[in-house]
């Protein structure tokens, strides 16, 4: 699939995004816009002493990238807005070490004002070799979390801050302990951008708020699966959680609500 474009951004639907940031969690923005109705909520998630959202964008077989882990571009320029504006949001950005690998990506925020969250990788057996642009390029602060064992006090990895924490055999690193160690350095608001086993672990583990799933019209009839969680026997175990449904382009993007 060729790159998506940036979407052009009508001055309005600028100004109503600075609006939205610039007010206080809890407080009207003065405008009753499509962006506040979609994160307003999540703006005023700033209020709860910790919040995570994850999100994935995935086919309309449930993929999120073929085999081999090729994923760009699966979902469109909206979708790619959303993702940069929800970065935006959060104090912090989460991905699994192989996000970082497959697609070396910034995790800045470029296609809408806001400020660069700090960037968190996890890397539980230290597979990364530091050529990835999120540990030299010194754009926004970055945290690699990796196994306890496996760094020195006080160790950098190019620009990031190695953090060690508990590391299980099952799941790696905890994700409830994950939350736990960056709200005590104020990062409450983490968006856990991917990839899928990133973002299923976290769900699975009752560590997410909010699941946003972007559905593309794209069958791939192959891939790599975007949620996976542990076998069930019966409907009755399944996860309902209250959902939001938004257009996005093509796309439509589902939020799920495990709290509500």
């Amino acid at each position: 699939m060729n790159a998506p474009q940036p979407t052009p951004v009508h001055l309005e639907e600028e100004i109503q995004w600075r609006a939205l940031l610039a007010a206080a969690p809890g407080t009207p923005d003065g405008t009753h816009s499509p962006l506040h109705a979609l994160y307003g909520p999540l703006r005023d998630a700033h209020q709860q002493p910790s919040f995570a959202i994850g999100h994935l964008a995935q086919s309309l077989d449930g993929r999120i990238a073929t085999v081999s882990g090729v994923s760009r571009w699966l979902s469109g320029n909206e979708d790619l807005l959303h993702t940069h504006r929800m970065r935006a949001l959060a104090d912090a950005v989460l991905v699994g070490a192989s996000t970082v690998l497959h697609d070396d990506p910034q995790l800045t925020v470029r296609l809408c004002p806001g400020t660069h969250p700090v960037r968190v990788v996890l890397d539980p057996r230290r597979r990364l070799d530091g050529s990835q642009r999120v540990f030299h390029d010194g754009v926004a602060p970055t945290l690699l979390l990796v196994g306890d064992g496996l760094a020195r006090p006080g160790e950098h990895f190019g620009n990031a801050e190695v953090v060690p924490l508990p590391c299980r055999p099952d799941i790696g690193l905890d994700p409830l302990e994950v939350r736990r160690s960056l709200a005590r350095r104020g990062l409450r608001w983490l968006f856990v951008e991917g990839g899928g086993v990133t973002v299923s672990r976290f769900l699975a583990a009752g560590a997410l708020d909010r699941l946003q799933l972007t559905v593309a019209p794209v069958i791939l009839g192959s891939g790599r699966p975007s949620i996976v969680l542990p076998e069930i026997t019966d409907l009755c175990h399944s996860l309902r959680p209250r959902t939001r449904r938004f257009l996005m382009g093509e796309d439509v993007m589902i939020e799920c609500d495990f709290r509500g």
